[in-house]
């Protein structure tokens, strides 16, 4: 069933899977033979750090850090993007589709500029100094500063953020949008819940979850907001232009 299902997707979303999914075997092969990490050099890094480059900002978005963390988003996408690009044509789907990603990214790293400038009140300029010289080669041996504020500093400056969350999560918010009422089903809960319902609830629990900051969850819960602010922002746009038909919330 499922099967027929990925063969019947539009062209977008079917190649978007197969290339997220290629991408994901490359970074195993490369990490566990080569000793070559892809994610210090696609994944996206604070604007300052000496690991950032440019086009990470869209290569981010491709990388992931496991199975799992691919697993999910492309069957969100599996699931929910077929229909949003069939809605939408696929050279309007795949624009949408970057620029909640790009936007997720862009969002992102202010909240790391935010929470870096705190940590910089905090560190001593020598300690400063020493994490942006030296912090970046640490991080690509895979190891930290024992103590706990460099540490959290090195992290925000030059780990890097992975994966299509934030345009997976603008996928979600369209879908919520132009179905608002739609049941969906979840294997975890015995009742139907209506699109927009879901969408409410992902956000809520995202903002929540970011203002926590929870120390070791390793999610970009901005991200993933940023995602679903541009993908509102650009349907926005696109009904008010006229560009879009269909119902929306």
């Amino acid at each position: 069933m499922y099967r027929n299902m990925f063969s019947n997707l539009p062209p977008v979303c079917k190649n978007l899977i197969i290339i997220n999914a290629l991408i994901w075997v490359a970074t195993w092969l490369m990490g566990t033979r080569a000793g070559f990490a892809i994610e210090n050099w696609a994944g996206l890094h604070y604007f300052s750090s000496p690991l950032f480059y440019p086009f990470q900002l869209f290569t981010y978005m491709f990388v992931h850090a496991n199975f799992m963390h691919l697993f999910f988003n492309m069957f969100a996408l599996f699931m929910f993007g077929g229909l949003l690009e069939r809605n939408l044509g696929s050279s309007r789907f795949l624009i949408y589709y970057i620029t909640c990603g790009l936007g997720a990214g862009l969002i992102q790293e202010g909240i790391y500029a935010i929470i870096l400038d705190k940590y910089e009140t905090l560190l001593d300029p020598i300690w400063l100094q020493k994490i942006q010289t030296e912090g970046a080669g640490i991080i690509k041996q895979g190891m930290n500063y024992v103590d706990p504020t460099a540490a959290n500093y090195n992290l925000l400056l030059n780990n890097a953020t992975v994966g299509a969350s934030g345009a997976i999560y603008g996928v979600l918010l369209a879908f919520g949008m132009f179905w608002p009422n739609m049941p969906l089903y979840f294997f975890f809960i015995p009742v139907p819940i209506k699109a927009k319902w879901m969408v409410a609830g992902y956000a809520a629990i995202e903002l929540l979850m970011g203002i926590q900051n929870r120390a070791g969850d390793n999610v970009a819960h901005f991200a993933h907001l940023g995602g679903m602010v541009f993908g509102l922002i650009l349907i926005l746009y696109w009904r008010k232009k006229g560009l879009i038909g269909g119902r929306i919330y």
